[in-house]
This record gives C-alpha cells, structure tokens and sequence, in this order.
C-alpha cells in the first residue's frame, strides 16, 4: 500500500495515477473525504488526515510500503518560519510513531542553500525528516513549467508577460508535474537504504524568453517578457497581501544569482521527459 498525500493536487493526483496505472494499491491521504471521493471511485483507499495531525497522518501512514509527502506550500511565511518547524515536527513524530517502510518528501531545488529564502521551509522539513531511522528520499525538482499558468491571460491579452525571473536570457532549471510525478511514483517503489537526494529538471534549461516565444508561437501572436524591476518587489508584493514578502523577494534572487541551484549542478540531475512546449499547449488548452 502507498500513502500518498496531496492527492487533491497536481503533482499528489498524478503519483497516485501512476501508481494506480500500475495496479498497485493507493491509499488516499486526503483533509477533505469529499473532495476524496473520486479516488474511493478510482479503488483507493481513503483515510482523512490534516498535514498538521499527528495522530491522524500516524494512522494514514500505519502499515504503508510508502508514503508520499508533500507539505501545503506556504508564500507568506513567518519571518521564523514557525509553521514549517511546526509541520516537520509533527511529520517526523506521525512517521516514526507509524513505521513505513520508506518516505518520499517532495522538496525543493535549492533546499541544501545557506541562505533565507521562502524555500528554507523545505530546508527546515529536510533537516528534521533526516533524523528518521527509516529509508528517506528528498525529490529535489526545479522549477515548476506550471507556474507559467500566472501568465496566460497577459499573454493571450496583452502579448506582454511581466517577468521576475532576471536576465530574460538566463537558463532557469525547470520541469514539469508531470515529470515529477512519474518519478516520484518510480521512487516510492525502488529499494534503498538511508538518506538521499534525488534532483529533477527538464531536458534543457529555460529563459525565460524561450517562455515568450513559445507562447507567441503556441498562441499566433507576438509575446514579449517585461522585467519587474527589484526595487519595486517589495511594494508590488505588499500590495498584493504579503505580509512578509522578503523570503519570496530572497527565493528571486538565489535563482537569478545562481545560489539557489541543484547540489550536483546540472550535470549531476535527473532529466525530465516533457518539454516547455507541451507544457504551455496543455495549460492554454485548460484556460
């Protein structure tokens, strides 16, 4: 049996598909039985549990060969990141009180940097969950195509994409859920001992004026990138309901400086299968 949590969302849904594709038997770890229902349809087994219940997620995660972890993201932390110290902490205690047989935490690019940045919450998760005496693996994937659904109606409207993520030519490691999810579902079924780290990105690395063309090519009309310039992050970002918009304001800069990047570098990272260019049809095609 594999637990898998998250399913309700992109990348927990695709590893449980997955799974299922291959006839092995899911357990749908889900805060809400009726958004889970469909899995119970789809022959799972369906346990509700929050992220942040100890005695909940022991249960769920009882008697599983795997478990699939993915924590609620969070863009608005506390500026002491206690809410990720709070969940690793109860994620470690319902882990060690259940006993899996092996765990895959579904963490971050970047997640071994000595920096703060709004990643540091996987940091953090990281660090706790490797004191565990059970098999972990920490899926380390890039960042995510999807992200680009943000841009969509300026693209289809405007023909102009606002663009954090600076110089427009620079290479970004990237990949898609898709990818992630296919390996993830791979992982939880492999045998391995102790700690490690497993990195994902695409077949090549993104600009993020590729992303621009490929729509203009994908949507029949000129599309252009449009930098944000960083003195005005802060302000945009208050405007929109942060709180504390440093540590997103900190993730930007580690990409475009080139301190958030994979431990083993490109070189040392697993390649993804899908390509940019299915990626954007698939979410021009869901608008």
């Amino acid at each position: 049996m594999f637990a898998i949590t998250g399913i309700t969302g992109k990348v927990g849904g695709e590893v449980a598909r997955n799974l299922l594709a291959g006839n092995q038997p899911v357990r749908a770890v889900v805060r809400d039985l009726r958004k889970g229902e469909p899995w119970a349809q789809l022959g799972c087994d369906l346990v509700r549990a929050d992220i942040n219940d100890a005695g909940a997620l022991t249960s769920a995660f009882k008697g599983a060969e795997s478990v699939f972890v993915v924590v609620p993201p969070s863009f608005d932390p506390s500026p002491d990141f206690h809410e990720a110290r709070a969940t690793a902490a109860t994620l470690k205690s319902a882990i060690e009180a259940a006993r899996p047989g092996r765990v895959v935490y579904l963490s971050t690019i970047g997640a071994q940097a000595t920096q703060s940045n709004l990643l540091t919450q996987h940091t953090i998760i990281e660090q706790v969950l490797g004191e565990l005496s059970m098999p972990i693996t920490f899926l380390r994937p890039g960042w995510f195509m999807e992200n680009c659904s943000w841009d969509i109606a300026s693209a289809t409207n405007d023909g102009v994409i606002s663009s954090f993520l600076q110089p427009i030519d620079k290479p970004v490691p990237m990949v898609a859920t898709a990818d992630v999810a296919r390996v993830a579902a791979e992982l939880l079924q492999e045998t391995w001992n102790g700690r490690r780290v497993v990195e994902l990105e695409g077949l090549h690395r993104v600009t993020p004026h590729e992303i621009a063309t490929t729509f203009a090519d994908l949507l029949g009309r000129p599309v252009r990138m449009q930098l944000v310039p960083r003195e005005t992050w802060e302000s945009l970002f208050k405007s929109q309901g942060m709180k504390n918009p440093i540590p997103r304001i900190k993730m930007l800069d580690g990409f475009n400086e080139g301190w958030i990047e994979f431990e083993g570098a490109e070189a040392g990272s697993r390649k993804g299968k899908v390509g940019l260019q299915a990626v954007l049809q698939t979410l021009i095609e869901l608008r």
